[in-house]
């Protein structure tokens, strides 16, 4: 029986998530002697970028009803096309609230932050982030079938290409319950849950006019933008960048804070990061106790100063 996994599309197009969720249900297929089937919805996007990650088959559904996102009607169409006994979806906001209602529906476990490919799939046990990210622990599914999200940036994009095949599946599931209020884009030109760098700034920046040396280093690195909790509830930064325990919850390889003392609710949303850098003039500030490097200093020096530098080796 094949491992189906949820490639999620943002209008049509697919994210680096999918990829990262195709790549881990790969991985897992591969342990188990199985195929692979992506299901998609409504895409745009060539179904060659999903068989390059080891999609042996994809399902596209094709449904004018799941245009505006609804988790129940998108739990609903999955439900109807998906009939493994694992599932994988990327951690992604929309995908999170789908996982659940499919699990339910089918009575199947749910393990949610997954981090590496499972330890066994028979019983299905898998190491995954607990408690905020603060800890981990290995889940073990006791059900006939199994729901996994994967948390972004933990498994990585891997390419395993194969001579995948595609099927449409025109579906017509009701969908009356949606409601569009906002959608709220990210400032930044990337996503910042997809970003391998983050550089992030808080209330150390002194005014939202000083932005612009963050979004320098930003630009510069190839970097997502971000802030803290304050810094959006002044409204200096959109609340699309807020990160932490109440916003989003981040794994870039790299994540520079700027003039952010790490309270525990902004730690608990950036701490699953590989590498965090530390820019505080306050020697005392929480977050050295967690960042892998640290700069003691003036940020209004320092960053104008290390921008320079990334543009000199840049040539």
């Amino acid at each position: 029986m094949a491992v189906f996994v949820y490639a999620e599309n943002i209008n049509g197009i697919y994210k680096k998530a999918a990829f990262e969720a195709v790549s881990y249900a790969k991985a897992v297929a591969e342990k188990m002697g199985e195929k692979v089937s992506a299901i998609t919805v409504n895409p745009s996007d060539s179904s060659d970028l999903l068989y390059k990650y080891g999609a042996d088959n994809v399902i596209s559904i094709k449904d004018d009803g799941l245009k505006n996102f609804s988790a129940k009607a998108y739990a609903q169409a999955v439900n109807e096309v998906a009939n493994g006994n694992i599932i994988v979806f990327p951690h992604t906001t929309d995908a999170s609230s789908i996982a659940p209602m499919l699990a339910i529906m089918n009575n199947y476990s749910l393990i949610t932050n997954v981090l590496e490919a499972p330890e066994s799939i028979s019983p299905f046990q898998v190491k995954r982030r607990a408690f905020s990210g603060k800890g981990f622990m290995h889940a073990k599914a006791d059900a006939q079938g199994v729901i996994i999200t994967v948390s972004q940036n933990a498994f990585g994009v891997k390419e395993n290409p194969v001579a995948g095949t595609e099927e449409v599946k025109n579906l017509s599931v009701a969908n009356e319950d949606t409601k569009v209020i906002s959608h709220e884009q990210s400032s930044g030109k990337l996503d910042l849950k997809e970003a391998e760098i983050v550089v992030s700034a808080g209330r150390g920046m002194k005014a939202p006019e000083n932005w612009g040396m963050i979004e320098d280093l930003a630009g510069l690195l190839g970097a997502a933008t971000a802030c803290s909790k304050p810094v959006s509830d002044i409204g200096w930064r959109p609340h699309s960048e807020h990160v932490g325990q109440t916003g989003k919850a981040i794994s870039p390889n790299l994540y520079i804070a700027v003039g952010i003392s790490g309270a525990i609710q902004h730690l608990a949303g950036v701490n699953s990061s590989k590498t965090i850098v530390v820019i505080n003039s306050d020697p005392e500030a929480p977050f050295f106790k967690s960042a892998d490097y640290g700069v003691v200093g003036d940020a209004f020096q320092i960053i104008p100063e290390l921008t320079q530098k990334i543009k000199a080796l840049k040539g």
